[in-house]
């Protein structure tokens, strides 16, 4: 009667504990869907990107579910397929991310052939707006996008001020910045835009051509980080090949395994001061 009771109470007690485990698996994972699908809906779309949240929430969930197990049993190492998860996991919101910084960095460089459009256009007679759409027509995304997005902004009664304000909100970047303030300032003061447009559009160039100059200083640096990164991983990995033998306890032991933890750590930690030291910003 005691032996069943304490049985009947073990199952209880696991019952709850499943239960509470996935209620709070639950709500995790109701909050992650909520702030990943208006993070994603937010970015993609101001990079003119349209995909339904939803269903790339449902693919980052199945492949955080079938990849790590599949890992683990492919290499029966559980290193792996713990670092297999945190990539699954985060790669997702990196790439979103890398996306948008490729975006800017294109927009940066499209930019000062953009102002030189704006203002010969308005050299030769044309009002702003007109020569906005020259522009538009003329260039390429992502400099078009958002120019054309702010006309027709304009078109359906948001006034200048508040669309190069919306405009400037979707590009959090200093040479926008810099454009989008001196065109504010020339609608509310006056002056010449045309030529403050070429002005700044020199300088912006003279910034990208300095920039250039700096990435190829700093690109032996970069490489020779990514080389030191990535030594040791093909030790290990030729090692492994040539004596699987004396590799074997790496592999196949909880001390191996730590070990393996501490060398992809510090390896990451190594990779991200000398990217640190060798990314200058101008």
């Amino acid at each position: 009667m005691t032996y069943g009771l304490l049985l009947g109470l073990i199952f209880l007690f696991a019952l709850i504990t499943a239960w509470l485990i996935f209620k709070a698996l639950q709500n995790y994972l109701s909050r992650q869907r909520a702030s990943y699908e208006r993070t994603a809906a937010t970015t993609l779309a101001d990079m003119f990107i349209f995909l339904d949240p939803q269903k790339m929430f449902r693919y980052n969930v199945a492949v955080t579910c079938i990849l790590p197990p599949l890992v683990w049993l492919l290499t029966d190492n559980p290193i792996f397929a713990i670092f297999t998860l945190v990539g699954s996991v985060f790669l997702p919101k990196w790439y979103v991310g890398f996306l948008a910084r490729r975006r800017l960095k294109r927009l940066e460089q499209q930019l000062p052939d953009a102002l030189l459009m704006v203002s010969g256009a308005m050299r030769a007679g044309a009002s702003l707006n007109v020569s906005l759409e020259s522009m538009v027509k003329e260039s390429k995304p992502p400099v078009s996008q958002e120019f054309d997005l702010m006309m027709r902004e304009q078109r359906l009664g948001v006034d200048f001020d508040t669309a190069l304000q919306n405009m400037e909100k979707r590009n959090p970047q200093q040479d926008f910045q810099l454009v989008v303030s001196a065109m504010r300032i020339s609608k509310e003061v006056g002056g010449n835009l045309a030529e403050i447009l070429e002005s700044l559009a020199s300088t912006l160039r003279q910034k990208a051509i300095m920039e250039g100059k700096i990435r190829s200083l700093t690109a032996q640096g970069k490489a020779q980080g990514v080389i030191m990164t990535g030594l040791p991983l093909l030790m290990i990995v030729a090692l492994r090949a040539i004596e699987p033998t004396a590799m074997a306890p790496l592999f196949n032991t909880w001390i191996g395994y730590g070990t393996l933890t501490v060398i992809f750590l510090m390896e990451a930690v190594g990779y991200w001061f000398i990217r640190k030291i060798t990314t200058i910003d101008v």
